[in-house]
């Protein structure tokens, strides 16, 4: 595949959609299409068979952020769509290697005043390896590290508190099983390309300039598949639903990321598989709250046991403690019970309660009788700041 075939392919066309869709309606549009497409389901039909490769080639593009910028500023540099390369057609393509008369270096960012650390050079470099855009020396053909793999789990307060180990099924490109990610029939194996030597890439002079680009033989990947896998079509990756025990640590927070090295996407040609990165939500408890590492906890109590003091039971994620309520406790205040909270690897966080007196909705008449005796009782001012405000209030009003 030449430089030129890669900027021109329309990516958002293969899997139709606009170019200012989302990554969740590109994905949401990718699975419809891979289900309908993949070759399990549809047998010996090569054209559901090329078609379902074009899919894949373009949501490997659009689905990662980095590269579909760097594919959207490719395609508005040189002109989706055809002619993008017409203004540089003399040159044959880009690469390194390229040199001036005279032995002086050349770099194809020096046409657009760019220099060997313009964002041009980064731009080719995502698209076709180091070799593209400067001089010096080339990637090749060698190991690719595999992408990475976001994904979210959702665990109940409980699990998050003392840690868990659940099942995630995840469905993705993973290393075909049939011919374990080389493409080629079980049996035989992969040739190095004649054509590039195995690097992948081909250089061609032009007048006093050299170019290096992409090798058209074997697509710029360095080897040749003769007998190609019946399963992956010779892609070395198929479509496939696996499950990866996670392992949850206690004390996690609703929102935090778990990375699991190496669960990712496979690597292409012996490379390392990508990480996997597990976003973790946190349902809410029914009693309890958090703080940090502080369990948080809410427990009504009456007028008497405010007044006169009391011991409470209280619940907590490991059994139940007793709790001592002071005489004359009012409302809202917070009690603290140490070492009863979230467990973490730093320790364990404490317990937090905050008592709330309960008024009584209803009376009956014995307690309103007794109640009424009480109020009669007491002669202090319950609020003697408020009563003083309004004291100064009525003077200054000439109110009496």
């Amino acid at each position: 595949m030449s430089t030129k075939d890669y900027i021109e392919k329309d990516y958002y066309k293969a899997l139709g959609v606009a170019k200012d869709a989302s990554a969740d309606e590109i994905k949401k549009v990718y699975r419809k299409l891979a289900r309908e497409l993949h070759p399990d389901k549809n047998p010996g039909d090569a054209k559901s068979e090329a078609r379902f490769k074009e899919v894949s080639e373009a949501y490997d593009v659009l689905s990662d952020p980095a590269k579909r910028k760097e594919y959207d500023e490719a395609r508005s540099l040189f002109g989706a769509g055809g002619g993008g390369f017409g203004g540089f057609g003399n040159f044959g393509g880009f690469g390194g290697g390229a040199r001036r008369p005279g032995n002086v270096n050349f770099d194809v960012s020096d046409m657009f005043g760019g220099g060997s650390n313009s964002n041009l050079n980064d731009l080719f470099d995502g698209l076709f390896g180091s070799s593209a855009g400067r001089t010096g020396p080339r990637s090749g053909a060698g190991p690719t590290r595999g992408q990475d793999v976001n994904a979210e789990l959702t665990l109940d307060f409980e699990q998050a508190a003392h840690g868990a180990t659940l099942p995630l099924r995840l469905s993705g490109p993973a290393a075909c099983h049939n011919c374990h990610g080389s493409g080629a029939k079980p049996g035989t194996s992969p040739r190095r390309c004649p054509n590039c030597g195995g690097s992948g890439f081909v250089s061609r002079n032009q007048g006093a300039f050299g170019f290096s680009e992409p090798c058209v033989t074997c697509r710029g990947s360095g080897q040749i598949v003769d007998d190609p896998c019946p399963q992956c079509a010779g892609s070395g990756v198929t479509t496939q639903t696996r499950t990866i025990n996670v392992r949850i640590p206690a004390g996690v927070r609703d929102g935090a990321k778990v990375r699991l090295a190496g669960k990712g996407t496979p690597g292409q040609r012996g490379g390392p598989a990508g990480d996997l990165f597990v976003t973790v939500h946190v349902s809410a408890h029914e009693v309890f709250g958090r703080s940090g590492d502080d369990l948080t906890l809410t427990v009504p109590i009456t007028f008497a046991e405010a007044a006169l003091g009391t011991t409470l039971r209280v619940p907590t994620l490991d059994g139940a403690v007793s709790l001592k309520v002071a005489p004359g406790t009012p409302t809202g205040r917070t009690l603290r019970v140490r070492g009863r909270g979230v467990k973490t690897r730093h320790g364990h966080g404490d317990l937090l309660v905050t008592v709330e007196v309960a008024v009584p909705a209803k009376l009956d008449g014995d307690a309103r009788e007794a109640l009424e005796k009480f109020a009669a009782t007491q002669t202090a001012d319950p609020r003697p700041q408020i009563t003083a405000a309004l004291a100064k209030g009525g003077s200054a009003n000439g109110q009496a």
